[in-house]
């Protein structure tokens, strides 16, 4: 069972809910006014119908270093395309999403051709911004073409692009995150296969978490990655209505941790598998490793494979995973040199996970599902991520906190067994505020007469804390590091309780 958890991501204003978004903005934009002078930002440059710039082209060989662009939500129809050469910029759309539509001026542009937005500048963020109908002569056109170090997205949508995201070349000592956002229709007609809703070329790491991507089209990928390193958590990629390719293509290996997604197939795709990995040559950076827990795999394709591995992957870890569909050429293609697999559920039929409703891609679990309780509590962290599921994906492009009790249901979501308190404290001889902390934690039991064996733990498994109490007690964890740890019982060696996290 996990307690509420705040996660703030880098560099951006923490939303939670995307109806709360907007007026997060609102405020945004406000407290921007009266801070840049502090922080040493430039400028604001503010973008709409009603203000000197109409256009984003018409400001973008202004900017300078640090400065901000604000756009008001509007639609935006046939603007040239818009480099951003300048580093650490800030870019938002405020007062509602505006909507970036390309037309023929980007489409007929023979000299620079490459899409709405090309970041050249390093560090920019990208914030609640709708790119739409980007094609170009060389069926790249891209929502946002990526060419400087460490991009940041996040709230965006983007709609019927060749390619919603498209980082080109090979950038060192390069991030980028992709979080909140919508990916559709990416794909072209004309080209057929080569273009995805997202593709990264060779950076670093590409972290991609709460994003819905679905429905590529022209067997295009959902997504497509060649990152050493791709951490890919709490998403729905699926396809549902359109001819795609696979849904996720991770061609050159390197290192991969999937976590909490949705990952589904549908019955027009025209390449029956649905990860790739390593195919076009294990060329990243060893150790080739796959660390694959608590997904939910749906096959709805007549046939199918689930996993395709490039022969000489190191590892394969696949643990608590739901794996339904057919699977006419095996579950996993390609032989790892070793394979830790557990706590899966694997069938021919959708049907008999006892999903909510999988005709509608509903793929919470019922009460009756054969995935309640049938995980396994994963005390293990890979390059400091833990595998412990305590998120799970919220329609459209959010998250939600995964709460268990006892052992973790397979699969990406936990059945909610009964209504609890705010702070989830259900069948638990302790209890715990505040949580998330900032270096303390008030522990109180609720028999006072009674005496439990209390520890704390890492999410490796290392005892840091063992105290025996009674009644009440405020323990001090302002020498912990930050990041979740597990408080429970040393009676109850067999169930996680409740994770905290230090601030």
């Amino acid at each position: 069972m996990t307690l509420k958890i705040k996660n703030t991501p880098p560099n951006s204003i923490q939303s939670g809910h995307n109806n709360e978004f907007i007026s997060r903005y609102k405020l945004l934009f406000i407290f921007s006014v009266l801070l840049l002078p502090m922080v040493n930002y430039a400028a604001i440059w503010p973008v709409g119908p009603n203000k000197t710039y109409k256009y984003c082209s018409q400001v973008a060989s202004l900017v300078q270093q640090g400065d901000t662009i604000t756009i008001d939500a509007a639609l935006y129809v046939n603007d040239a395309q818009v480099q951003w050469t300048k580093n650490n910029l800030f870019i938002v759309g405020i007062g509602g999403r505006p909507r970036l539509q390309a037309g023929s001026v980007i489409a007929n542009d023979n000299v620079n051709g490459k899409g709405i937005f090309v970041v050249k500048g390093s560090n920019i963020r990208v914030e609640n911004i709708e790119f739409a109908n980007a094609k170009v002569v060389d069926h790249n056109g891209a929502g946002i073409r990526q060419e400087g170090a460490n991009l940041y997205v996040s709230h965006c949508k983007f709609d019927g692009n060749e390619m919603g995201i498209l980082q080109g070349g090979t950038i060192q000592n390069c991030t980028t995150t992709i979080e909140y956002s919508e990916f559709l229709n990416g794909g072209s007609a004309t080209n057929p296969g080569y273009q995805h809703n997202i593709y990264i070329n060779f950076i670093d790491t590409l972290i991609f978490r709460y994003n819905h991507s679905y429905d590529a089209t022209a067997e295009g990928h959902e997504l497509k990655s060649r990152a050493k390193y791709n951490i890919i958590t709490y998403n729905t990629i699926a396809n549902q209505q359109t001819t795609d390719s696979r849904t996720i293509d991770l061609p050159n290996g390197g290192t991969v941790i999937m976590l909490g997604n949705i990952i589904e197939q549908g019955p027009n795709s025209a390449n029956s598998n649905i990860l790739g990995y390593g195919l076009e040559g294990l060329t990243n950076l060893a150790p080739h490793e796959l660390w694959i827990a608590n997904n939910t795999f749906v096959n709805k394709k007549n046939t199918g494979s689930f996993i395709h591995l490039a022969n000489g992957t190191k590892s394969l870890f696949l643990k608590n995973n739901i794996m339904v569909g057919r699977k006419t050429a095996g579950l996993i293609i390609g032989s790892p040199m070793t394979i830790d697999s557990s706590h899966n559920i694997i069938n021919d039929d959708i049907t008999k996970v006892g999903f909510v409703n999988p005709n509608n891609y509903d793929y919470h679990l019922a009460s009756s599902s054969i995935a309640i309780d049938g995980g396994l509590n994963i005390a293990l962290s890979i390059f400091g991520y833990s595998l412990l599921v305590d998120k799970e994906y919220k329609y459209l492009c959010d998250f939600q906190t995964r709460y268990f009790e006892g052992q973790v249901d397979i699969g990406a979501f936990e059945f909610q067994k009964t209504l609890s308190t705010e702070n989830h404290q259900i069948n638990l001889n302790f209890s715990i505020y505040p949580n998330p902390c900032m270096g303390w934690i008030a522990i109180k039991t609720k028999d006072k007469s009674e005496r439990i064996n209390l520890q704390i733990i890492n999410l490796n498994g290392k005892i840091l804390l063992e105290k025996e109490m009674q009644d009440k007690e405020i323990l001090d964890l302002s020498a912990f590091p930050h990041g979740l740890y597990i408080i429970r019982t040393k009676e109850d060696q067999g169930k996680i309780l409740k994770l905290i996290k230090t601030e």
